[in-house]
């Protein structure tokens, strides 16, 4: 495996890291422990994009399978959502690299990728993370690929797609992010359906509209990884029998605990109650009308999944299918491993 030299930026908030128990050094070793669980062959190193900004990323491939057949397929592409980062794939990576590499990637501006800043902008923020796929796809020389999001992934991935659509083979988009127009109801306050978000999305939805989302735990110093432990215990629990112990809570934690980046371009994108200030339902129709969409959500989910059914309306004569996944909430990854690798397999198995 190869790795990379960490560095931090330093800026006038330079105290901070002595009152905040986290580093970069901390974040790679907390992955460490999660990328310890990948049988497969793993390879991970920082790609260069020509801005000089880093993006961290695995590729990760079937030792067992000769080198002539993995090269033979589309890889499969894993873009986290908000707040995540590439050690959230662990139940995926190996099952979906039977055949055909799979590669993961920490966004710009969020876990061990570079930290730039970020416009306060909501398009230039958009298309700040865009571009630095495209760079990203061009430094490792992909032709084309199956691009999966979560979340705010999913979100990104279809910008992606609408800007790059001869790159794409087939779009993924697990749970997304960002696609509903925001009810007028919802702005004046007399909505009275509206989503039932949980307690730590409300908690996180009541920051983003003073400060930036994750502000809070960097705010809470040494009691930042207490309060994602108490926000997130269903991390814990998703993880639980790979780690006895607070592996997964720490990561997340450390992810997030660094100087904000990624997180000041999400808010920039961001309405109050974590609605898009440019819903993807207002553009899909822009995705070639030769690109197959696959929409998986979890029945648990505080996500809207009838979303999914508009983006089909809105997709006449195009391949658009909507996949429920049972007893999964928004992180249907993780909530149903073996259920969501088995869709994303047929899924791949299809394209090639």
């Amino acid at each position: 495996m190869q790795d990379g030299t960490d560095t931090e930026p330093v800026s006038g908030w330079a105290w901070w890291p002595s009152w905040r128990p986290t580093s970069m050094s901390l974040l790679k070793s907390t992955e460490a422990k999660l990328l310890n669980c990948i049988q497969n062959e793993l390879w991970a190193r920082f790609v260069t994009l020509p801005t000089q900004d880093r993006i961290w990323t695995l590729t990760v491939t079937n030792r067992s399978q000769p080198r002539v057949q993995r090269v033979s397929k589309t890889p499969l592409v894993m873009v986290h959502g908000f707040g995540g980062g590439v050690g959230l794939w662990i139940r995926n990576l190996d099952p979906l690299s039977h055949s055909r590499p799979v590669i993961a990637f920490d966004l710009l501006g969020f876990g061990r990728s570079s930290r730039p800043r970020f416009p306060y902008d909501a398009a230039l923020a958009e298309e700040k993370f865009v571009s630095s796929i495209e760079r990203w796809r061009q430094a490792l020389g992909l032709e084309r690929m199956i691009l999966l999001g979560h979340s705010l992934g999913g979100y990104l991935a279809t910008s992606y797609a609408i800007q790059y659509p001869e790159r794409v083979s087939h779009l993924i988009l697990a749970d997304p992010w960002g696609f509903p127009e925001r009810p007028r109801s919802v702005a004046d306050g007399t909505d009275d359906k509206r989503p039932n978000f949980p307690r730590w999305a409300k908690a996180v939805f009541s920051v983003v509209t003073l400060f930036n989302p994750l502000s809070v735990i960097r705010a809470a110093g040494p009691w930042g990884p207490g309060l994602v432990n108490r926000f997130r215990p269903d991390f814990k629990r998703k993880f639980e029998d790979l780690f006895d112990d607070d592996t997964i809570t720490q990561y997340i934690y450390h992810c997030n605990a660094q100087n904000p980046s990624g997180e000041v371009g999400f808010k920039a994108m961001s309405e109050s109650l974590g609605w898009a200030k440019s819903p993807m339902l207002q553009r899909v129709h822009l995705l070639s009308p030769s690109l197959p969409v696959t929409l998986l959500y979890g029945t648990q989910s505080w996500m809207d999944n009838s979303t999914g059914y508009k983006v089909a309306h809105l997709r006449t004569q195009c391949y658009t299918r909507t996949v429920m996944i049972e007893g999964a909430s928004h992180h249907i990854y993780a909530d149903q491993p073996e259920e969501f690798n088995r869709v994303v397999q047929e899924i791949c198995d299809s394209v090639d």
